[in-house]
Order: C-alpha cells, then sequence, then structure tokens
C-alpha cells in the first residue's frame, strides 16, 4: 500500500523524521510517492519532537540481520581530513631546515676565523760582485736593506768562485702572493756600484 508510510503506520513517527532528516533535497517528481511522503513529513517540522517513536540512527531501521552501513561513507570521509602526521611532518621538516641552516653557519663562522693557507718559498739567492775588490760586506748590507712585506732574509755566508773573487749566497722566505724573484733581482741589481748579477741557486715551496 503507497499510502503507508515507514514502519506500516499511518502515523508519522520518529522513523520518518530520522529518514526526513538524512535526504538532502525533495525526491525528483518523477518518484511522486516519495515526494509526496517528503512533503508530507514536512509538514509535522514544528511537531517533530512530538511524534510517536523513538529516534533512532538511520541504520537501525530496517531488517535485524542487515549491517549498518550509512555511516561508513561518512567516517571514512573524516578519516580522510584528519591528517594525523601532516603537522608532525611539517615540524619535522621546519626542524630539519632549521638545524642544516644553523649547521651552516656555523660551518661559515669557523671557516672564516680560520686563518688562510699562505703560500710560501725559499729561495737561495746567488749575489756576484764586479771583482775581488767589491767590499762585500757592503753589499750583503745593501742586500738586506731592501724591506718589503712577505719578505725575510736568512742565513748567508761568502762562497769562493775562483781569481780571489767571492759571492754572496743569501737565503731568504717570501710570501709568493707579495714578492717574486724578479722584484727580488731588479731591487738588488739595483746596487750596481757592488752587484754584477743575481741568480737564483735554489727555490723551494714551503
Amino acid at each position: 500500500d503507497t499510502g503507508r508510510y515507514i514502519r506500516a503506520a499511518y502515523v508519522p513517527s520518529q522513523a520518518d523524521i530520522a529518514v526526513f532528516e538524512a535526504i538532502a533535497a525533495p525526491p525528483p517528481a518523477d518518484l511522486f510517492h516519495a515526494l509526496r511522503w517528503y512533503n508530507h513529513i514536512k509538514s509535522y517540522e514544528k511537531q517533530k519532537a512530538s511524534l510517536p517513536g523513538v529516534k533512532k540512527a538511520l541504520g537501525k531501521y530496517g531488517p535485524a540481520d542487515v549491517e549498518d552501513t550509512t555511516g561508513a561513507a561518512t567516517d571514512s570521509k573524516d578519516d580522510d581530513d584528519i591528517d594525523l602526521f601532516g603537522s608532525d611532518d611539517e615540524e619535522e621538516s621546519e626542524e630539519a631546515k632549521k638545524l642544516r641552516e644553523e649547521r651552516l653557519a656555523q660551518y661559515e663562522s669557523k671557516k672564516s676565523k680560520k686563518p688562510a693557507v699562505v703560500a710560501k718559498s725559499s729561495i737561495l739567492l746567488d749575489v756576484k760582485p764586479w771583482d775581488d775588490e767589491t767590499d762585500m760586506a757592503k753589499l750583503e748590507e745593501c742586500v738586506r736593506s731592501i724591506q718589503a712585506d712577505g719578505l725575510v732574509w736568512g742565513s748567508s755566508k761568502l762562497v769562493p768562485v775562483g781569481y780571489g773573487i767571492k759571492k754572496l749566497q743569501i737565503q731568504c722566505v717570501v710570501e709568493d702572493d707579495k714578492v717574486g724573484t724578479d722584484m727580488l733581482e731588479e731591487r738588488i741589481t739595483a746596487f750596481e756600484d757592488y752587484v754584477q748579477s743575481m741568480d737564483v741557486a735554489a727555490f723551494n715551496k714551503i
């Protein structure tokens, strides 16, 4: 009988209200019985609390041996909406990023404080006089008078070269970026009253 309502009752009950509230919109016009029922129950909007019966979950109505799955979709959707780990991942990501930045800053700080390695060389120079009458003490004094940033003079000695002539053999340490052999030769041979020539006897990186 299409005129009956849910649970074979002619008077609307809480079961009707439960179904009514579960429907998002009125049934289409081609389902005229369902539409008539919908409109009829809607007319009880103000009296729905006083209708007979006990209102239950929608899935509780129907055959007793049928599993209630009406809330499954909603529960699943709710579970999808809840990001149980997203915030933690984001926090971990932010923490990891912060840690990397701190370590990088520490590395850069240590790197900037660490003194740069200065390339140096040890050079042995042979400085030859004009003849055996050249004042070798004065010649050495002239050589040592050459001062430059990155130049340190070391030990020296006179080495015989023949015919009574001796050459000055003198050690020096230079910073490669500041002092070169060309500069040393130019400055030493500038003392032309005493110096005939200058040669590099040995050159070693330190």
